[in-house]
């Protein structure tokens, strides 16, 4: 996954928008690893200042001044855009928000790169595009129909650099993520949000004892347990797509739109029974009935990603996943705000 040599590695600097986030602090440490100089951008509603080891300009992407300022000072060759509104029930109850978060940001931002002359971006996108799939493993081509307001944000993001690399010259890869987990290898740096939604870290919460147990919605899918399947992708992985995403637009080999997933399926059950052994924990577990909206089976289908970047996951094994989640968790088990 990592041992692309350096002269693969993006032309710096790159301002990495939402950097202080999960995702964007393992991509940025990926881009300092690989000696390309980095600046992060975010305001850290979400993120942590704890977890970024580089400059950080502390703005909001809804003042354009302050972008400007940012893009003026530190003049970046490059854009990563991680910052993003990104709870599909919270999006359902409160679409004004993330229409104004993710999407008139986003404009904000594509003004202020276009006026500053910096042409090239990789996107954080989402398999949430997609909507209810019509064929599983989902190919990179399906047909792009979201089913709430956060997916329908994303695909509006799209949409907009589509069109501004029509109009202006803009170069971009959009990349659509399966379920980002896991921490960096090397440790330092992992998942921590307030509220926490995703699943292994609250099953490993179980495992720290900060809950008496975890919830498992809906046992009577039509998967081999019963429980809802979906394809984990470890986070150092997704940093690593981004580098050769980046490369890939710089070097003017075209736009980019691709998922980014392992193939590989694993059930509720199947991460609750892989951290009780990694864990040594019984992490009791209960049923509930399903949630809406669940679907049964979300998992990668295609090769377009390995085609095109060269890009295979390195850690495809969610019991890799599930062990680097649990060495920062139980290193960190008050999150960052236990580092200070």
């Amino acid at each position: 996954m990592t041992t692309s040599p350096n002269s693969q590695a993006p032309d710096g600097p790159v301002l990495v928008v939402g950097g202080a986030g999960y995702i964007g602090s393992h991509c940025t440490a990926l881009l300092q690893k690989r000696g390309v100089p980095v600046v992060v951008y975010d305001n850290l509603s979400t993120g942590h200042a704890e977890s970024v080891d580089a400059p950080l300009v502390v703005g909001e992407l809804s003042d354009r001044a302050q972008i400007a300022a940012a893009l003026k000072e530190h003049k970046p060759k490059a854009v990563i855009h991680f910052a993003a509104k990104c709870y599909v029930g919270e999006s359902v109850t409160d679409p004004a928000t993330y229409y104004r978060e993710n999407v008139h940001y986003t404009w904000n931002l594509l003004e202020e790169m276009r006026a500053a002359g910096v042409n090239d971006l990789v996107f954080s996108s989402t398999c949430a595009t997609y909507g209810e799939p019509d064929e599983v493993p989902i190919p990179d081509n399906h047909k792009q129909d979201p089913i709430n307001p956060y997916g329908r944000t994303k695909l509006h993001m799209e949409h907009m650099m589509a069109d501004y690399s029509h109009a202006y010259g803009m170069r971009y890869a959009a990349l659509r993520y399966f379920n980002a987990a896991g921490a960096r290898a090397e440790g330092g740096i992992g998942e921590d949000h307030h509220p926490e939604t995703h699943l292994i870290p609250l099953v490993l919460q179980v495992a720290l004892g900060q809950r008496d147990k975890i919830m498992v919605f809906g046992s009577d899918y039509d998967t081999r347990d019963g429980t809802c399947i979906r394809d984990y992708i470890h986070v150092d992985d997704l940093g690593d797509a981004h580098l050769r995403a980046l490369r890939h637009v710089q070097d003017g080999k075209g736009n980019l739109q691709c998922h980014l997933g392992t193939g590989n399926g694993f059930t509720v059950m199947e991460i609750i029974e892989a951290a009780r052994e990694i864990t040594g924990h019984p992490i009791p577990a209960e049923h509930a009935p399903r949630r809406p909206g669940d679907p049964a089976t979300l998992v990668a289908g295609g090769s377009k990603a390995k085609d095109v970047l060269g890009w295979i996951p390195a850690k495809g094994d969610v019991r890799d996943v599930i062990r680097d989640a649990w060495a920062f968790h139980s290193a960190n088990p008050k999150g960052y705000a236990g580092q200070a």
